[in-house]
């Protein structure tokens, strides 16, 4: 018979030990889900079938919980486009298509996958590209409702591609309004942008911004500062936008795994890399940590271990000692393993496990985002099995964010047993304190109870009740609020035992 223990015996009763497991309780296990050209999600086929493109979806979303994978990074706007409803920018080509053409049957896919991922307790990133309007199609495949046809003087023509000029204010402010409207309308964890700033530069020809630098210099007589400055003015007003309506929703950019060589600049890394952050791309990444204009960053460390030019093993140490203590997730290449043109260390199983063994012993180091779910769940060089069964044996919460300032998680109240389910009743709270799920430890006789020990994490779950199929001398049940705190426990013990 299971009867409650008090709240003020917990301290007493358990042992918190930190820093003892294999597996962390908390790391950032992620997939970026790409839908430019198609890449991982819809396929082709269900363009014209909205009920495959959902099908498709819970089928990636329950493959990724069976990995314990818990975030997604899901890309909603590739092109100033949609794949969601949106009353500013039409429904993207990628998912149906032709670009303005909304699905169908009609629904919200945005909705949809937020709903679907939360009730696996799979957190959602929402991903989106500030800047790129075309990619690999012109002009004329535009909806009639895109804002080039209405304000085409906010754009410019870059190789073959057309962009939004970074220079202007209102490319600024439709950016803030484009993801003001998703952080109001959708219940995301966190907006995302990867690497696409600037654009790659293309050798002989400058990007061109001559007209907006000699319109609107505000002081600076170098276009390559202006050019920074225009991007870090987007990213600090787009954190205010964002904590201004959802204070627990972050802000994570996904750079180049580059910022500067240590030729360019003493703070820089000791790399040999063509393109850069701050100099190409015009991305001033370490400015954003320093000034807390981003919540989290993961460098695109998509090199191997002991490459010369950008060794993995390097670039991961840098990083992590150029933080600024914001959260830290690597971005990694599984698209990679197995690649025959490659490298031979992606030819020789397995690069990746090297590479989350590498991360775990670096402090600094939240977890990792895996490009693209594609790759990952191809389970080339049976990557999927080492992670199932080693590396994410256990379950994992997602990491608290060190820049955000987090309200405590409510505890769940009037835990009890019935037969063999065990229930409880949620315990409120105002916006970013409801509990976002629920964590059910337990605890075999004979074993010293710990909190910190993912390995006797029952379950996670939506639901206000898990069935019991095993006999536990001890089950506790913790909230997870939308700031990824967790409450104290809620606590029976099996008076048998």
């Amino acid at each position: 018979m299971m009867k409650p223990l008090p709240t003020a015996l917990l301290l007493a009763s358990l042992l918190f030990v930190t820093g003892m497991n294999a597996q962390p309780k908390r790391e950032m296990r992620a997939s970026w889900i790409a839908t430019v050209a198609n890449i991982d999600w819809p396929s082709r086929a269900a363009q014209t079938d909205a009920r495959l493109q959902q099908e498709e979806m819970t089928g990636i979303l329950d493959s990724l919980q069976a990995l314990r994978i818990n975030t997604i990074i899901f890309q909603v706007r590739p092109t100033a486009d949609a794949l969601y409803l949106s009353a500013l920018e039409p429904w993207s080509n990628w998912l149906t298509g032709k670009q303005g053409v909304a699905p169908e049957p009609l629904y919200d896919p945005l909705d949809f996958v937020v709903r679907e991922a939360h009730r696996r307790c799979i957190d959602v990133h929402v991903w989106l590209n500030p800047y790129r309007v075309t990619n690999g199609f012109d002009l004329n495949s535009l909806a009639d409702s895109h804002i080039y046809k209405q304000h085409p003087e906010l754009f410019v023509k870059y190789g073959k591609q057309w962009y939004f000029d970074p220079g202007l204010d209102g490319t600024r402010e439709w950016l803030n309004r484009v993801v003001a409207d998703i952080v109001e309308r959708y219940d995301i964890d966190a907006i995302h942008f990867d690497d696409y700033f600037y654009p790659y530069k293309i050798k002989g020809e400058d990007f061109p911004d001559d007209a907006s630098f000699a319109a609107h210099p505000r002081g600076f007589t170098d276009k390559e500062d202006w050019r920074r400055n225009n991007v870090n003015m987007v990213i600090e007003e787009l954190q205010r936008t964002i904590k201004s309506r959802k204070p627990w929703v972050e802000f994570g950019i996904s750079p180049f795994g580059v910022w500067r060589n240590e030729a360019d600049d003493v703070r820089g890394s000791k790399t040999q890399a063509g393109c850069r952050n701050y100099d190409d791309l015009y991305a001033d990444i370490l400015l954003w940590l320093e000034k807390g204009w981003i919540d989290y960053v993961t460098p695109q460390l998509y090199w191997e271990i002991g490459k010369k030019v950008a060794d993995y093993e390097v670039l991961a140490h840098w990083w992590a000692e150029n933080s600024y203590g914001k959260n830290l997730y690597i971005g990694q290449y599984v698209s990679a393993l197995g690649n025959q043109k490659g490298a031979e260390a992606w030819r020789i199983p397995n690069e990746l496990c090297r590479q989350i063994a590498l991360n775990r012993t670096i402090p600094e180091i939240d977890g990792s985002i895996y490009f693209s779910n594609k790759g990952l769940l191809a389970n080339k060089q049976g990557f999927c099995d080492s992670i199932r069964t080693c590396y994410y044996r256990y379950p994992a919460l997602q990491p608290v964010n060190r820049n955000i300032v987090s309200e405590p998680a409510l505890q769940p109240q009037n835990l009890r047993l019935e037969g063999n389910l065990l229930q409880w009743d949620d315990a409120g709270g105002k916006a970013g304190q409801q509990t976002a799920y629920y964590v059910v430890y337990a605890f075999p006789a004979g074993v010293e109870p710990s909190f910190d020990n993912p390995a006797y994490i029952l379950a996670r779950t939506q639901d206000n009740s898990v069935e019991l199929t095993t006999e536990y001398a001890l089950v506790c049940v913790t909230g997870v609020n939308r700031y990824k705190q967790e409450s104290m426990p809620c606590i029976y013990v099996n008076s048998t035992y």
